[in-house]
């Protein structure tokens, strides 16, 4: 009788790897699942935070405006009438531009990084951070 309670423990023990292989198997291909889908929503989230961001509400067309002290001045008016920062107003400015730059990487031209380079600049005077 005791060796039937032995065999029990090992077929009982080999049920339980299988199932708990079955289950981290089904868990993987879920998450490749859940990352396949999350991926599709999320591919734009940097999109999302330029237009619904908290932090600022921004004029439309800020950062293709032709000169970087309408660039700075706009991003100002925005921060310093936003009642929905969580930091100061230059900090939340600054933030969204730097954001913006960041997100466009490689493919911003070169003119054009350089007119929000010089509005990051501009900010800095305009808030009196010299």
């Amino acid at each position: 009788m005791a060796a039937h309670k032995k065999t029990t423990r090992k077929t009982a023990r080999k049920s339980t790897r299988k199932s708990a292989r079955r289950s981290t198997a089904r868990s993987a291909s879920t998450m490749r699942r859940k990352r396949g889908a999350s991926k599709t929503t999320s591919k734009r989230w940097s999109q999302r935070v330029t237009r619904e961001s908290d932090a600022l509400d921004l004029k439309r067309g800020v950062f293709k405006q032709t000169s970087a002290k309408k660039i700075a001045s706009s991003l100002k008016r925005s921060a310093e009438h936003s009642t929905r920062r969580k930091s100061g107003a230059y900090r939340s400015a600054l933030s969204m531009l730097t954001f913006y730059i960041n997100r466009a990487g490689r493919t911003l031209p070169k003119p054009e990084r350089s007119r929000l380079e010089r509005a990051k600049v501009e900010l800095k005077h305009l808030f009196g951070r010299d």
